[in-house]
């Protein structure tokens, strides 16, 4: 058996030298790539040309939360992460660097983190460095100035700068920062030192109201949860150069002052709802909206979150017009409401060039949401029935329902929004309907109204109409379904 191994040893040995370095690199353990070295002499520095990535995450499960305890974990975890940086720190190129402590650690222990972050940006020099600390710790001056980092995430880290420190981060291309105060100088330093910037995420942060991003490179940006203790102070956001917006999470205004080159805007965002003033709420929400469609008006990808929908239902029934959308992908994302569809097909109607609808059906109950949006929901209702639509969908050629719960037979709702499509989309090829239903009785229900729906006017001819992700049907109801 011994000889078996040093033949093929023997063989691998004869492989050119990037080879070998990739097949090390396949190793789980950076441990078992060192012990490589023992193979034979074509093998034994070979393990120092091996990037690898280091991981230390203090385990929530060890931490009992009691102070003597709680201490004794800590100093083991600290001492067992310098160990480790002493053992990695003798020539092996380390790609990756990961240091995630998920609990509040006392600040005695801050000098032990400085020389983590002193190991990872200035003896290591890694290229992929993550930082997280509950205790909220403050990432060293030394810190901001690295050429070799490319990708930094910080997150619970204060980020304050002396006056005559600056931020030289040349290489970095993707930086996310989260859970943070942060000034508008800092923000303004931190920009201004990475000119190679390409993504930047800003992840529940606050402090400041005025974001301009002058940077070339830069071309996505998103902003997960933005706070403010003055719900008058919108976040200004001034960025001519980036291509992908994101917004998510709850957050208070956002006015979008110059985003000429945005092509995909994607807006998953909940608007903060203060139901001490909710009057003086609404029209917030309702305000933001308006002025955030108008500044993507020109993009091509659109997508939009079930809180925006909301707002754009209320907007159409007071009979508000969108300035038109030069969209050619629109997503949707909204909830199993009637009240929808006011928000659906106003928007559809002022997106004359869309190509391709998906709309992504969530069951989220609202409950006294909508009670104060909309109060009498069944004149509401019959407001928006008699309402007539006509807008030819010249471009529709693809849309989508997707997640809808349950058979057709309890979504009725959104019938009249196919039979709207199908009449309007007048070079649409395909329309799938996801849907999924789990009793025979169910399901047979399902293929009545199926056939019902292809029942339906079409304008195009070549339009196809499908239904699928019915797994719990037998393959007879199956195949009957798909052909009806």
């Amino acid at each position: 058996m011994a000889k078996k191994i040093m033949a093929m040893v023997d063989r691998l040995s004869d492989l050119p030298e990037p080879i070998l370095i990739h097949i090390l690199s396949m190793l789980p353990d950076g441990k078992d790539v060192v012990r490589s070295s023992v193979l034979s002499k074509r093998w034994r520095f070979l393990w120092r040309s091996v990037p690898i990535s280091l991981d230390f995450s203090f385990p929530e499960d060890t931490y009992l939360g009691l102070p003597e305890s709680g201490e004794l974990e800590i100093l083991d975890f600290v001492n067992s992460t310098h160990r480790e940086l002493l053992y990695w720190g003798s020539g092996q190129k380390i790609r990756k660097f990961n240091v995630v402590v998920n609990f509040s650690v006392p600040e005695r222990f801050d000098k032990d983190i400085d020389l983590w972050v002193y190991f990872a940006t200035k003896k290591a020099n890694v290229e992929d460095f993550t930082l997280e600390c509950l205790s909220g710790y403050k990432l060293p001056q030394f810190a901001f100035k690295n050429s070799s980092l490319r990708y930094l995430n910080l997150q619970y880290c204060k980020l304050k700068l002396e006056p005559s420190v600056n931020v030289n981060w040349s290489n970095l291309v993707s930086l996310s920062v989260g859970y943070v105060k942060l000034t508008e100088g800092v923000m303004r330093k931190i920009l201004s030192g990475c000119p190679n910037l390409e993504c930047l995420l800003l992840d529940f942060i606050w402090g400041f109201d005025r974001l301009e991003i002058s940077n070339v490179k830069l071309k996505k940006l998103t902003i997960n949860s933005y706070e403010t203790s003055e719900c008058d102070v919108w976040l200004e956001i001034l960025a001519p150069h980036i291509q992908n917006l994101e917004l998510l999470g709850y957050s208070s205004g956002i006015r979008l002052r110059n985003v000429a080159a945005l092509v995909t805007a994607f807006f998953r965002i909940d608007f903060q709802f203060d139901f001490g003033e909710a009057d003086r709420s609404e029209k917030n929400e309702i305000s933001c909206l308006k002025e955030l469609l108008h500044s993507v008006a020109h993009v091509k990808n659109l997508e939009l979150s079930h809180w925006c929908i909301k707002c754009m239902s209320t907007l159409a029934l007071e009979g508000f017009q969108y300035q038109p959308s030069s969209s050619r992908f629109l997503k949707l994302h909204t909830n199993y409401e009637e009240l929808d569809l006011p928000g659906i097909c106003s928007f559809i109607q002022n997106s004359p060039n869309i190509e391709t609808l998906i709309i992504d059906w969530h069951h989220q109950d609202r409950g006294y949401l909508y009670a104060y949006y909309f109060k009498d929901k069944e004149r509401q209702i019959r407001t928006f029935e008699t309402h007539k639509f006509n807008c030819s969908l010249l471009h529709l050629k693809t849309i989508k329902f997707i997640n809808l719960v349950g058979p057709l037979s309890v979504n009725k709702f959104v019938l009249p929004l196919v039979k709207y499509l199908l009449e309007n989309a007048i070079v649409l090829e395909k329309f799938n309907i996801a849907a999924r239903c789990k009793e025979i009785d169910v399901c047979l229900d399902q293929i009545r109204i199926e056939q019902e729906l292809l029942s339906f006017p079409r304008s195009s001819s070549h339009a196809s109409v499908t239904f699928s992700n019915q797994r719990s049907l037998p393959p007879l109801l199956l195949h009957q379904s798909q052909h009806a």
